[in-house]
């Protein structure tokens, strides 16, 4: 049963991020700037770091599955999340061989993973004409509300995540 869990909670998230910014109060809101939640990213570090062991890729799943179901949702190319949602926890799955699992290591991921990805779906959204972006006030306008967005995001639920993570991932028979 709690094979289930993971995939509805993450579903749960991929609803919500489509009426998140909605319910944040005006004054956090800034006229130029844009946030983007990409929660569905936070708890696929989370189950990189703390779920996953060396040898499975139960995260780099549900990113494939998951980024492409945001892509479905929410966007109108195919892939662009999928890509880069795959991308940036292939690339967490690697380097957490090198770290421990543990509160900064985790927020570290996720300040990369998040401007890892914002960054490739921005440049990619570019490429093909679907926005224009300057730039210079990228940083400033989007990366950084985006980023600020979803570390509140990773500090609320870190506490309630990553220890039923590992415990859940301790009672998986891996064989």
């Amino acid at each position: 049963m709690k094979r289930i869990y993971i995939p509805l909670f993450l579903f749960l998230f991929l609803i919500l991020e489509g009426i998140a910014i909605q319910f944040l109060p005006s004054n956090f809101l800034l006229r130029d700037s844009l946030m983007v939640p990409h929660w569905i990213l936070i708890l696929l570090i989370f189950i990189s770091v703390f779920f996953d062991r060396t040898h499975t890729y139960y995260a780099l799943l549900y990113a494939v599955i998951f980024g492409l179901l945001v892509d479905i949702v929410y966007t109108g190319i195919l892939g662009v999340y999928m890509f880069s949602y795959a991308l940036v926890i292939y690339i967490i799955h690697v380097l957490k061989k090198f770290l421990q699992g543990n509160f900064f290591v985790t927020f570290l991921f996720s300040i990369l993973g998040l401007i890892l990805s914002d960054y490739v779906i921005t440049f990619i959204y570019n490429l093909v004409g679907i926005i224009e972006v300057n730039w210079d006030n990228y940083w400033l306008n989007r990366l950084v509300p985006t980023v600020t967005l979803n570390l509140a995001f990773f500090l609320i639920f870190y506490p309630i995540l990553s220890k039923r993570l590992y415990k859940w991932g301790r009672e998986m028979n891996w064989d």
